[in-house]
């Protein structure tokens, strides 16, 4: 028997086996997520978060929920972005749903740049993208957060200096930290406009974005932090009057944090820097409230979403 007759009944039989395996790390991932929801959930204190949010005025929860969704919106235009940086442009609806479940999984699970990335990879996948696009996507979104954060915290530094002196900077420091970090905004948009197509930096060959998806990237990374920073200064005035500037610059250096620290969801890191940063008798119920209207809600809105599309893929596929 020659070895393409051998190979005939393998292929059918190796095709089923990767189905299974997608099912198995579909339902593992659903599973995942609720576990991590019912974790989470269950390191608040329920008696805690009546209290807080009995003493909040309702304008301010929606307020904060509202720019929790604008933040989620902006993050559906890296995804956006990011397909079209990697030549295989797609509708904002398809990269919005890509972008909203993987983040607001991935943004609780920690280690976002997997776990989200994983998540996006089997999105992505099924429209047909190959790994390396896959790669180009989550590189792009990740240098958007970069300059997202770089943005964000040069603006607050720069205007509100005072705001990092729990951190042992004085104004004078911070404000040039400030123009350092806008700087290199500057920069990175400059060698995108002159440049132009790739650029090697110690043998390492980097592919430019056009000028006018560098400067796409340059409005809505610090657009999307700014919302971020708008939830929890929200949340914050709830209880107390408190500047936005030192709330931005409070919640860069929280998350800059969190990214070192990959805690899921920030736990415990948000509320150390914030703290530190912004002292008050109700900081932590303030965060409390901030956790659940970025955090815990979008999670569960998230873990229906990826259930129903696994199941609809499951269905479509018999």
């Amino acid at each position: 028997m020659s070895s393409k007759a051998q190979a005939g009944p393998a292929r059918p039989r190796a095709r089923k086996g990767r189905r299974f395996l997608r099912l198995g790390l579909a339902v593992l991932g659903v599973a995942l997520a609720g576990a991590l929801l019912y974790r989470t959930l269950s390191q608040t204190s329920m008696a805690e978060l009546r209290v807080a949010l009995a003493s909040v005025a309702p304008g301010r929860v929606a307020a904060a929920l509202a720019f929790a969704a604008a933040s989620y919106m902006c993050l559906t235009l890296f995804d956006w972005l990011g397909a079209r940086y990697a030549g295989r442009p797609l509708p904002w609806r398809k990269a919005a749903r890509a972008s909203f479940v993987s983040l607001s999984l991935g943004h609780n699970i920690g280690f976002a740049a997997l776990s989200s990335g994983a998540i996006r990879y089997r999105f992505y996948a099924r429209w047909g993208f190959r790994a390396e696009d896959v790669a180009k996507l989550i590189a792009f979104c990740a240098l958007t957060v970069g300059l997202g954060l770089a943005g964000l915290a040069g603006l607050a530094l720069t205007f509100a200096p005072q705001a990092v002196a729990g951190l042992g900077l004085s104004a004078g420091a911070a404000r040039a930290l400030g123009l350092g970090c806008l700087f290199a905004c500057a920069i990175w948009l400059a060698c995108c406009v002159v440049l132009r197509g790739r650029m090697r930096v110690r043998g390492w060959t980097l592919a430019l974005p056009e000028p006018r998806l560098a400067l796409a990237q340059l409005m809505v990374g610090p657009l999307n932090f700014a919302c971020v920073a708008a939830c929890l200064h929200q949340a914050l005035s709830a209880f107390a009057p408190v500047d936005y500037g030192p709330v931005a610059t409070a919640y860069v250096a929280a998350n800059v944090a969190t990214l070192i620290s990959h805690a899921p969801g920030g736990l415990g890191v948000i509320e150390t820097v914030v703290g530190a940063l912004i002292p008050g008798e109700r900081v932590l119920a303030a965060l409390i409230l901030f956790r659940f209207a970025y955090f815990i809600i979008p999670l569960a809105l998230g873990l229906i979403l990826f259930a129903y599309s696994e199941a609809r893929i499951r269905r479509a596929r018999g």
